[in-house]
This record gives structure tokens, sequence and C-alpha cells, in this order.
């Protein structure tokens, strides 16, 4: 491996190749602090050395693991001493903004909120935020096709990229970067790309679409009594809001009640009676200030009077928007629970309450003093559940390795194992997802075949043993 290093190092300059020891001193994942495990980690400046490093790789058959802002929720960066690992923090430009197209063209480094900023002041908006905006970046979102709070109304990531620029396995660079909206020419060859999790090839640049700026963005808190009344003024406001509905979000009481815990630091204060079974968050933005507010106003009004609300307050102030999302957005009281287990699933919005309902039920059965949180993007067919075995174990420290639980690793595990059963077989017979928007990295590889078919895992190994036949590229994840 001597050889490889030197290569490496001669490819991106001494001072951008991490040794073993060096990488080690970075931190695994933003949520975990155990020291990051490589053989080495390099740090390419651009889509040449990108292609360069690869092709070193593959020649002495060196398996590379593409770190962006290790942000991920299903394991997908994970990585051994035996894994090169390739960083794109040098890569992290804003290349172009085409104000007559409406695109940006950006590195794959370049960090979400970077992109928005850029995008704003321009006059524009860019469709996909999330709340890792401040860490993610745009390969990891592409590489990953993230979701987030805007799906309702702009779609996932993979609606937002135009074009693409990847580095094969071998080196190979393959350039597509299309800028226009329309472009039928043959096999659209990004989409192999986007949400493969870095297994096919490395995503280096991106053309990505912008959105015209909107200068109204109107958000309410609801409360209901019932499940069903949520649902039915979702359908309410997709209706009667000329289409600005731009987010609809579930909240069930246990998050609730969790989020606004006034014993708790850093949670929300809650602008609602905290006793509700059911809330959610509705935003809404337009390009008419006061129209756009008055019509938001008149629509909730209209369904306070159908009796579908059991409380709501708008907020009437940009501080108070930010109070509103800090109840969805803030998750560090769930992470001080350890162990925690989360889940990113989709499935039919009918079925929702009674999924929910059941995974509460079995979870009792098994421990009963366990949590069970839900919560997520209720538009988008979306639900994230926290599950909590022992509430009792709490720590400042969100990292598991920094927790000194009465707990052994291998328990933790078995736990794991029970509750991907619990959350995982409900949603075979509903034709749910097992992953709705993060991914499927090594966490949920083993229940891949709950949410696709023989057929469909055939053609994607048949994909990954075409593109990557050494089998270079994360290996081990999602296939």
């Amino acid at each position: 491996m001597t050889n490889l290093l030197n290569s490496l190092r001669n490819i991106v300059g001494t001072q951008n190749l991490l040794s073993q020891s060096e990488a080690a001193q970075r931190a695994s994942h933003v949520w975990d602090a155990r020291p990051l495990q490589a053989m080495a980690l390099v740090k390419p400046a651009n889509t040449k050395e990108v292609s360069a490093v690869l092709a070193a790789c593959h020649a002495a058959n060196q398996s590379v693991v593409t770190h962006g802002g290790r942000t991920g929720l299903a394991d997908g960066e994970k990585s051994t001493t035996s894994d090169i690992v390739l960083s794109l923090e040098r890569m992290n430009q804003i290349e172009s903004i085409d104000t007559s197209g409406a695109t940006i063209t950006v590195e794959a480094g370049c960090v979400l909120d970077s992109v928005h900023a850029a995008a704003v002041e321009n006059g524009f908006m860019y469709g996909v935020d999330l709340g890792a905006r401040g860490s993610c970046t745009l390969g990891g979102n592409i590489s990953t096709n993230a979701g987030g709070l805007s799906v309702l109304r702009y779609g996932m990531t993979r609606e937002q990229v135009l074009g693409l620029e990847v580095v094969l396995a071998d080196g190979t660079v393959l350039t597509s970067m299309n800028s226009m909206m329309k472009n039928n020419s043959g096999y659209d060859l990004k989409h192999l790309f986007i949400g493969s999790e870095g297994t096919l090839g490395v995503i280096t640049r991106a053309v990505l679409r912008l959105r015209q700026k909107t200068h109204s963005v109107n958000t309410c808190l609801l409360a209901f009594n019932r499940f069903e009344q949520a649902n039915k003024v979702l359908q309410i406001l997709s209706a009667k809001l000329n289409a600005q509905l731009n987010a609809f979000e579930i909240i069930w009481n246990p998050y609730f009640q969790l989020v606004t815990d006034p014993d708790i630091s850093g949670t929300a204060k809650a602008p609602l009676d905290r006793d509700y079974p059911v809330y959610a968050i509705a935003e809404a933005r337009g390009t008419a200030a006061e129209d756009d507010k008055a019509l938001f106003e008149r629509v909730l009004e209209n369904i306070l009077e159908e009796h579908l609300l059991a409380d709501a307050v708008i907020a009437q102030s940009e501080q108070e928007r930010k109070n509103i999302w800090h109840i969805r957005e803030n998750l560090d009281p769930l992470l001080s629970f350890c162990p925690n287990y989360n889940y990113d699933v989709s499935l039919p919005i009918a079925s929702m309450q009674s999924y929910v309902e059941g995974i509460e039920s079995e979870v009792q059965k098994k421990w009963p003093t366990a949590k069970c949180f839900a919560y997520g993007h209720m538009a988008d067919c979306n639900l994230h559940i926290t599950i909590v075995p022992f509430p009792e174990y709490v720590s400042e420290s969100f990292a598991l390795s920094n927790y000194n639980a009465p707990i052994d690793q291998k328990l933790v595990e078995e736990y794991y194992e029970q509750c991907n059963q619990i959350v995982f077989e409900p949603l075979k017979p509903l034709g749910g997802s097992i992953s709705a928007e993060h991914g499927i990295g090594t966490l949920k590889k083993q229940y891949l075949p709950y949410s696709r078919t023989s057929a469909e895992l055939a053609l994607m190994r048949s994909l990954k043993n075409t593109l990557d036949p050494s089998n270079i590229l994360n290996p081990g994840k999602v296939v």
C-alpha cells in the first residue's frame, strides 16, 4: 500500500493526504465523536484529481468511501482502516449562476446553505431544504436523493438536478452538465447516480435548477383531536391555497411534548396547549405578500368554522416562524436518549395513524417503559420514527460511544434488530418503503427486499457489477 499512498500524495499534494492517525483526529459523523477509521484520507481539489485518485485505487483494487458533510443517517459514510476515504471538502465552490436559465453550477463539496444564500442573492431560491443545511453537501444530497421540508412543492433532489459530472470507479470522467429543462437525447444517465449513495460513481459537479424567490411566507401551527382531521385539512389547504402550500409536517403528541418540555434545555416554547393528540406545521409561499396572507388566514378561518381544528396559531414574525419550525427540527432531545433507534419510512397517508398506533403497541409490549416518537413529512407520505427502549438513560453527549450506559453493545444491537422488525414488517402489506429519503447504506441493506422486488434487486446488482466490477466504490453498501 505504500506505493499507492505515494501515488495519491503525488496527485493531491502532501498536505492533502492524511495518514491513518491524522484521519482518526476527525469524528466519524456529526453525531458520532468516535475517531474516523481510514487507511488514509485524500482531499482532491478538482475532477481531474478525483479521476487520478480513483484510477490509482482501481489499479490497486483499493476500496474507496466518499465523504461529504457526513450527515447521513444510514451509515453510508462508514469506513474502516482498510478503506481510502475520499473527501470532497476542497471542492466546495459555486462555479456560476445563470439568471436567464435559472440554474446554478456547483462543486459536489459545496454546502447546502451556501447554495441557498447564493440563490437568494440572485433573486432565486433552491428547492431542497433540510435540517442539516449548514453541514450537508450537494454531492451527498444528490447521492442520497435527499428530501427535506419542501418536497411537497418542489420535489426531492432528483427534481432539481439538470446535469452531473461523475467519475467512475476506473477514473473515467462522465461529463453530462446539461443545463436545460428538456433534453430527451437517449438515456438520462444522471439518474443512475442520483440516489446511488456513492456505489456507482463519485459525483464531482452538478447543474441545479433554481426557482423564483417567494416574497411571502405564511406559517402556522395546528392542533387536532384526531389524525383524520389533519388529513382533511391537508386536502383543503392543497386545494384552496392556489398551489402555494410548501410544507405540511405532522407531529404526534409524544414528540411535541418532548421538544416543548420547559425542563429540557434548548427546547421550544409551546405556542399551543401541549396535550392535543396530533399537531401539524403548515407553510405556504407566494409572491404577493398581502394577498397571500389574506388567503392563508381566510382558508384557516373556514377550516376552524368546519370544526376540523382544535386550535391554531399563525406566525406573526420571522422569529415566531423560526420558533414554530424549531419544534419540528430540534432533534437534540431525541438524541440525548441512549440507545435510540431512528427510522425514515414512507407509506400511504390513510394508513399512518394505524401504523403509528401499531408500532407504539408492539414497542410497549416488549419494553413497558419505552417511548416511541413519531413525526414527519405527512404530505410527502414520509414518517420519521424514533424508538427509545430505555428513556431513563439520558446523556448530554449524543454519541453512543461517549455514553457510559449500563447496556452492553450486544444488547443494543439485539434491540435494534427487534425494533427493525416492528417498524419494517407492517410496511410490506401497505406497499411502503423502508427508506423515504435517507437511503439504504448498511443499516437497511438486509431489509431492502421489503421494498424492492427480486427483479429490481437483480438489476441493481447488474448495474453495480457493470459500473464497478471490482467493487471498490463504497463496498458493502446498498446492494
